[in-house]
């Protein structure tokens, strides 16, 4: 009904308009009532026979809308272009130019876009191609055509982050060996470059294939290691390729096959392919070009079924997405000719001088014109802004379409299945770009269902099963065979490298066939750095030994991860301390045991002062005073004094002492330790820094990298290196020293120093590892190997058989290091003698002073007593063992008689206090002589 309105009053205008200029009398130029466009198409092709019904539903939509063209109708001829690139599509093209064709839709081939591209810039005639996605028609070279539809340069990118997401390293490309194949793998070697991946091989097919060709060619591609296949091919000999891979058992799991958009094509277009080639493609990913939902779109999709019945002889078939680009290319051209003619108004042709010389025949190249105003129609064409059934279209600066998006497909069952999808600038997501926002997590995608029906993601390469044997290069060393050794003059290797290798080769899922190649003459280590320059090279396919990983190296090769950790370390000649008889003196200084003793008797002092008039323990005769204030500031060094405190200003001055014997004690109790046990061996070289700094000659392994490293890192002049080649040499240069033209010390790591000390106590390394390195097997750059080696190896270091290992070649019982740091640790005797000197030197003049007395004793009790003495030596002993309580009544009796001679000593006056309340405390007390307070108390 709107439509109808719509034409009515265009008429009514355009009558208004004739009848103006017919009153007026003005004149003026006339929009052409007819344009003629072309489209080069191949009819039986997928892709053709849904361009033919959209382009000419299309014409109609246009022809039918008089807003469109202001009244100027569309004239539309189609060829048929028969084939992908042939002679004959060509020539179909070139009948366009004998009929003032000012545009051209198509060729659908980019075979046979470069071919008439070509013809476009001679005769200015804008070439629109809807299907032709090679991205090399984009150059300078070719400024007549105009892409329509997306190019393969955002195909390929799609491909390339599929693989960087499922962290693949290397693919193999089937492709036809035309225009559009080759550039598009081309194309698709950068976008994987730029993800650090490559295309590991290219397997070309004839343009006119056969399945016997096509056999050979995937006979090639499961020889080769990688099982990540992208096929970029025509939807003509796509499904053949599928199916010859299905009977080789190449669309089995461990394969991932990636097609190319012309798969989904394929399948929306074809609707009735067989059960059998459906399941002949289960697991396969593919793209498909992503067309935002619209009102458009859902309208030219659901009366798609009337246009195939309507307009098609071949029956009903799908609307795949070349369809609605084709569609909207008409729209696109009809709007670029309506802001052309609004311009120009006019058309013009004008014959080409140069065709002059092909008058005549039968192909009349004479009759092709040039059309006058087809740079200024381009021109329209590159600014167009509208929105379509596909979305925006509207063109870069560089003629591709704005916002490339692609759709990830997963052939699943019967049908498809999106996963995800990709445009330009949020790559791979779950969500569709036009409904991305910020907030929606990016590079993603669903679960897929892998060929073989599993959904674990396929390791994507296998060691190639071509019986190739893996070249492994082994250094034939001299020294440290521990490592690596060679059996006789064959190709059998044992070492700890070895085992290792071997170990890991058997936790791979396939199998690994190698063989061992020596590298070195036997009589010297190898350079390591030469034997990973054939992997370089070709020579190797792998290196295994004692290679230490340097940022160097890593620049030539791939390493795994290390089996081992192995730093630089340095070792000298060490000589054992003598320890003192007094060592135990060395804590402190003499001035800090002289403040010590001091202190001891200063607060003991001060204590006695702030206690003799109260306390009791701290009173009596002066000699006794003195042994007790002595005693107790002594025997707060191991806090076992006895005497009570009881003044606050005392206990403030021994808490505050207490606090200071303990650090003293703590202090001197580390200071020993660190004396009688670090120091008991010692070296003139210190570690790394020292060396650096000295003059001495310093021995390193020759064939390392060591000489270089230390050049470099640390500035030591070439000339004070001296390269070894043995353990013997080094025990001998070592032990020689600088004087005798030896070294003074060895760098090397600390895998072979750990070897060489186990049986070589005079040397031990000094200083501190001042590297952090390890080892690893090495393969080519980028080699999927490495990366199962290093899976292995962590297998082999979490179940303990790495350790095993280490244990078996590695562990020596002589001289080992823990041995070695055991018997550091032992303290001996003579460190203490003098210590034991001093107590037993106390204890023989303690007894000695105890026997004096108790001579004195007994020969003054002898003297008192008048019994005779038969056996002096047996009453001696019985008196010794009397108790002492006897001995102390007798001289207080003693005392006593002595005193009557005396003045009567007073009791102190606490003394005095304690009676004088036992005696208000008793009921029966009597207190003679008046006033208690003075009685007298003699003792």
């Amino acid at each position: 009904m709107v439509q109808s309105t719509m034409n009515i009053l265009w008429i009514l205008f355009m009558l208004f308009y004739n009848w103006l200029l017919f009153t007026t009398g003005t004149s003026v130029s006339k929009r052409p009532d007819v344009v003629n466009i072309g489209a080069i198409l191949s009819f039986n092709s997928s892709i053709g026979k849904v361009a033919k019904v959209a382009l000419e539903a299309a014409v109609e939509d246009v022809n039918s809308n008089p807003v469109v063209l202001s009244g100027t109708k569309l004239k539309l001829a189609m060829q048929d272009s028969k084939s992908s690139g042939g002679f004959l599509g060509i020539v179909e093209a070139l009948r366009f130019m004998e009929n003032d064709t000012v545009a051209i839709i198509g060729p659908q081939h980019s075979v046979m876009a470069h071919v008439v591209s070509h013809i476009a810039n001679e005769l200015q005639v804008p070439l629109l191609s809807f299907a032709a996605t090679d991205p090399t028609l984009n150059s300078l070279q070719f400024p007549y055509f105009v892409r329509t539809t997306q190019s393969d340069l955002f195909q390929m990118a799609t491909v390339a982050d599929i693989v960087r997401y499922y962290e693949w390293q290397d693919v193999i490309a089937i492709y036809v060996d035309d225009d559009h194949g080759r550039n598009g793998v081309a194309a698709l070697g950068d976008k994987l470059a730029d993800n650090r991946c490559k295309i590991s091989y290219k397997a070309p097919l004839n343009p006119k294939l056969s399945r016997e060709d096509i056999t050979k060619t995937l006979v090639k591609v499961a020889l080769m290691e990688s099982r990540i296949i992208v096929l970029h091919i025509y939807a003509t000999w796509g499904l053949e390729v599928l199916d010859a891979a299905w009977d080789m058992g190449m669309m089995g799991s461990g394969y991932v096959w990636i097609a190319t958009d012309w798969l989904s094509t394929v399948l929306d277009t074809e609707s009735s392919l067989p059960s059998e080639a459906m399941d002949r493609m289960q697991g396969v990913l593919t793209l498909r070009m992503h067309t935002p939902d619209s009102e458009l779109k859902r309208k030219f999709v659901s009366g798609w079924s009337n246009l195939t019945a309507a307009k098609s002889d071949n029956g009903l078939f799908g609307l795949n997405s070349y369809g609605l680009y084709a569609y909207d290319t008409v729209m696109l051209l009809a709007q670029a000719l309506d802001a052309f003619l609004n311009q120009r108004e006019n058309i013009s042709f004008s014959n080409d001088p140069s065709l002059s010389e092909f008058r005549g025949g039968n192909l009349h190249f004479d009759n092709m014109s040039i059309f006058d105003e087809g740079n200024h129609l381009l021109n329209s064409i590159l600014q167009v802004n509208i929105t379509g059934v596909t979305g925006q279209i509207k063109f870069t600066s560089n003629g591709n379409l704005m916002h490339p998006a692609y759709e990830v497909i997963n052939v699943v069952g019967k049908g498809m299945r999106t996963i995800g999808y990709w445009s330009n600038s949020s790559r791979l997501s779950v969500v569709p770009p036009e409904k991305l926002n910020t907030g929606t997590p990016s590079d993603h995608l669903y679960g897929v269902i892998w060929p073989g029906q599993t959904t674990q993601k396929p390791r994507g390469w296998v060691f190639s099963s071509n019986g190739r044997q893996l070249r492994v290069g082994v250094p034939n060393l001299v020294s440290f065979r521990q490592f690596v050794f060679r059996v006789g003059n064959s190709d059998i290797f044992h070492g700890y490298c070895i085992e290792v290798f071997l170990a890991a080769v058997e936790l791979l899922p396939y199998a690994l066939p190698y063989k061992f190649i020596p590298f070195g003459d036997g009589h010297s280590n190898p350079i390591k750095t030469d034997l990973l320059y054939n992997i370089t090279t070709g020579d190797f396919d792998a290196v295994v030994g004692d290679i230490t990983i340097t940022t160097n190296r890593t620049k030539m090769v791939d390493f795994t991860q290390p089996y081992i950790e192995s730093g630089l370390v340095v070792v000298a000649p060490v000589r054992k301390l003598h320890s003192s008889a007094w060592a135990f003196l060395r804590p402190f200084t003499p001035m800090m045991w002289t403040v010590t003793g001091i202190f001891f008797l200063v607060v003991g002092a001060v204590v006695w002062v702030l206690e003799r008039r109260t306390n009791d323990d701290f009173q009596g005769r002066p000699r006794k005073q003195f042994v007790t204030t002595v005693w107790f500031s002594f025997s707060t060094l191991f806090f076992t004094h006895r005497e009570k405190v009881d003044s606050t200003l005392g206990r403030l001055v021994l808490i505050i002492w207490l606090f200071a014997v303990l650090i003293l004690n703590s202090s001197y109790t580390a200071s020993l330790t660190s004396i009688l046990t670090v120091e008991q061996l010692s070296s003139p070289v210190k570690g790394i820094e020292s060396l650096a700094t000295s003059n001495d000659p310093i021995g390193y392994q020759n064939g390392t990298f060591i000489d270089s490293y230390l050049t470099e890192e640390y500035h030591i002049q070439k000339s004070r290196l001296v390269p070894l080649n043995s353990a013997e040499e080094y025990e001998r240069a070592l032990k020689d020293g600088p004087q005798k033209g030896g070294v003074s010390a060895v760098v090397d790591m600390r895998a072979y120093m750990e070897l060489f000390l186990s049986t070589r106590c005079d040397f031990s390394i000094v200083g501190q590892e001042f590297t952090k390195m390890g080892w690893g097997f090495a393969f080519p750059r980028e080699s999927p190997l490495a990366v199962d080696l290093s899976t292995a190896i962590l297998k082999l270091s979490e179940n303990g058989e790495l350790q095993n290992i280490h244990d078996k070649w590695l562990t020596r019982k002589a001289c080992s290091s823990e041995g070695a740091k055991q018997d550091v640790d032992r303290l001996p005797l003579k460190s203490f003698w003098g210590l034991f000197l001093l107590c037993g030197s106390a204890c023989l003049l303690a007894l000695l002073l105890f026997i004096i007395k108790m001579v004195r004793q007994y020969m003054r009790r002898s003297g008192q007593s008048s019994q005779s003495q038969s056996a002096p030596i047996q009453s001696f002993l019985a008196f010794v063992k009397e108790k002492e309580e006897d001995d102390n009544r007798m001289e207080l009796e003693d005392g006593q008689s002595r005193s009557k001679r005396r003045p009567r000593k007073m009791v102190s006056n606490r003394r005095v206090r304690e009676l004088d309340e036992s005696v208000n405390d008793s009921d029966h007390a009597s207190v003679c002589g008046g006033n208690v307070n003075e009685v007298h108390y003699v003792v």
